[in-house]
């Protein structure tokens, strides 16, 4: 382990010593974008975004490696391990603000976030959560309000001097539950058939879309704002109703469309065809929501909850591997850069101010604490509420996104200029809440599902009631 952590650290420097050599060499007779926009003529692509992939899919592997080891999610090796990178900055190497603000990282890092949003969708099942029901609606819906205000609340109290779509946006960003970090957690402790499981998986997906339907409202009104407009009640509605009708036209492409889709691709023999027609119709409603208004990984997101098992029953039959493991090596290259970027752009000074830390203790607060508000909404008997609680905390690489498209949102501060809606502070305490929230989940869930004797209740089989299972 020591090895790969020395080799793997050896190599990166190398990379960046190499890049911030070449920079050097190229500022001595023109300035460094002169430079890189002479490479980019003469090569097609400017070598230094090769050298930065490799380093970033080094540093992602080797922190994903080093968590994975003490049982946390490697996301938060590959953040971690971003924002180590990004720290160089402050020992005076100039090319990591570069690679910050390149084009094409910033595009391949958003590739493999609309590669991750259509994972998540491939992982949640509507049939599943339709069983589950009211149960799963009423703890969403209570996940995404309790935590919304008190997000909008913690920020107005700490950066008042912001904008209140500021604050909402923030709110925002504490209303998903990570699907990827919870599955992964129940899976390990053999407890995804329980009820309890089912319930807080169907309202971690349930979370994502009206997380989703929220930062459509919230980044609509802050568009209408930039530009000098404000954003009227039927305006919300509007962008609202076309939210759902987006999800719904989804699930009706998936319904009646999708499967002559891939009837008509079981005919072609040539290789990687289901990949292709999966990634293909992911990028198409990834398109079409950013045509009527949506972001991009909300479109994304519907392409995989749509997608299911019987669109592939051709390919199956015939000895293909399932779409899940098809995607593993496209998205184990893409994702990993999101992250490590997201990592890099946080500035590792914010963390020495108190107001930021404070800021973060508070945010991570009311993201368990509004969580924790799902268990008083869950309507069965019988059923381990607290875990259910627990279960919907980690906010994972869900939080990051929201986050990340909230550095790209301008408003106009009170002397006219635009800024970021999420500025470097705001985006550290946010990462800060994601660790934390991230962590604390796993061995929280594993105590709370382990702390009852009695066996779990098992879809399908009846719960005996007893004094240890009642709430």
């Amino acid at each position: 382990m020591r090895r790969i952590i020395e080799s793997s650290l050896l190599a990166s420097g190398l990379i960046l010593s190499v890049a911030q050599t070449s920079l050097a060499d190229a500022g001595s007779t023109v300035s460094s974008e002169q430079a890189i926009g002479g490479a980019v003529a003469a090569h097609g692509l400017d070598p230094l975004v090769l050298a930065a992939i490799a380093m970033m899919l080094l540093v992602a592997k080797l922190g994903g490696e080093v968590f994975t080891k003490i049982k946390q999610p490697a996301v938060l090796g590959e953040l971690i391990g971003g924002i180590a990178v990004g720290g160089l900055s402050l020992f005076g190497l100039g090319v990591i603000d570069v690679l910050r603000a390149d084009a094409i990282i910033a595009a391949l890092a958003e590739i493999g976030v609309i590669i991750l949003l259509f994972e998540v969708g491939l992982e949640s099942n509507l049939k599943q959560m339709v069983e589950v029901g009211w149960s799963s609606l009423l703890v969403a819906a209570a996940g995404v309000v309790a935590p919304f205000f008190l997000g909008w609340g913690v920020a107005a109290y700490f950066i008042p001097d912001e904008a209140r779509l500021g604050h909402i946006f923030i709110g925002a960003t504490l209303c998903a539950t990570s699907v990827g970090i919870t599955a992964r957690v129940l899976r390990d402790l053999g407890r995804l058939q329980t009820r309890e499981s089912q319930i807080i998986l169907g309202a971690a997906v349930i979370d994502d879309v009206m997380g989703l339907l929220i930062l459509a409202v919230v980044a609509g009104a802050i568009r209408a704002t930039a530009v000098g407009g404000s954003l009227a009640k039927t305006d919300v509605l509007f962008i609202a109703a076309k939210s759902v009708a987006f999800l719904v036209g989804a699930i009706f492409v998936g319904q009646y469309v999708v499967p002559h889709l891939f009837r008509g691709a079981g005919r072609l023999r040539s290789r990687g065809v289901v990949i292709s027609f999966a990634v293909a119709f992911c990028f198409l409603m990834a398109w079409a929501a950013a045509g009527v208004g949506l972001a991009p990984i909300v479109g994304a997101f519907a392409a995989g909850l749509v997608l299911d098992e019987v669109h592939f029953e051709v390919f199956l039959q015939r000895g293909e591997q399932p779409l899940e493991q098809l995607l593993a090596p496209v998205s184990a290259l893409l994702v990993p850069i999101f992250f490590v970027l997201m990592g890099m752009k946080i500035d590792l000074r914010v963390f020495a101010r108190l107001d930021v830390l404070g800021f973060a203790a508070a945010l991570t607060l009311v993201a368990i604490i509004g969580k924790q508000v799902c268990s008083l909404a869950v309507i069965e008997r019988g059923v381990n509420r607290l875990a259910i609680g627990l279960g919907m905390i980690p906010r994972g690489e869900v939080g990051l996104i929201f986050a990340g498209i909230g550095a790209t949102l301008m408003l106009p501060n009170a002397q006219g200029f635009s800024e970021p809606v999420i500025g470097a502070a705001t985006f550290g305490a946010v990462v800060i809440m994601v660790i934390v929230t991230t962590l604390v989940t796993p061995p929280a869930l594993k105590w709370a599902l382990a702390r009852r004797e009695s066996p779990p209740t098992i879809i399908g089989v009846p719960a005996v009631a007893t004094r240890e299972t009642k709430d």
